[in-house]
């Protein structure tokens, strides 16, 4: 009896070892959701978190308006909002929403909690008025992107072909 009892305790500890390991092994594999991991989405209230991703600027015809696009991202569990944009490269930034039939002006601009802000061709895009110098095909334009919660985010816009179409290239 005394050799069975023993055998019991020996198995029952290997199977909580067993056990530990395993649970263990699955926390490690299931990730906590991190930056870039494809894990969950951030938790709601957590502050965004921003990135600006696929920017661009079409090459304007003689060097006049022109029109800016990106995608801003939000790995964060709080929306944010887009209300300014400024260049040191020229007078004027505005944010503009287009429809099939208009396009308004706006005064601030989405960013939801675990999404994206897209500026793209035919929706919601920038404009971009009185270049301190022509652009060039390879240029690049700073954008200062202000936020209500994030503060202000500066990124460098490069100018290219009219046709270009990023993820098309």
């Amino acid at each position: 009896m005394k050799g069975s009892l023993g055998f019991r305790r020996t198995a029952l500890a290997g199977a909580a070892l067993a056990t530990a390991l395993g649970g263990g092994a699955f926390l490690v594999a299931c990730g906590a959701g991190g930056q870039g991991d494809g894990g969950a989405p951030a938790a709601a209230g957590t502050p965004a978190r921003l990135s600006v991703a696929d920017s661009y600027i079409p090459l304007p015809p003689a060097g006049g308006m022109a029109a800016g696009y990106l995608t801003v991202r939000n790995d964060g569990g709080q929306g944010d909002e887009l209300v300014k944009v400024s260049s040191p490269g020229a007078s004027s930034v505005t944010m503009h929403r287009s429809t099939a039939s208009t396009m308004e002006q706006v005064e601030r601009l989405d960013v939801p909690a675990n999404g994206a802000l897209q500026l793209a061709r035919g929706g919601n895009h920038l404009m971009i008025m009185g270049w301190q110098k022509a652009p060039a095909l390879g240029d690049e334009l700073e954008l200062d992107l202000t936020f209500a919660r994030t503060g202000t985010i500066s990124v460098k816009v490069p100018v290219k072909e009219l046709t270009y179409r990023p993820g098309q290239q």
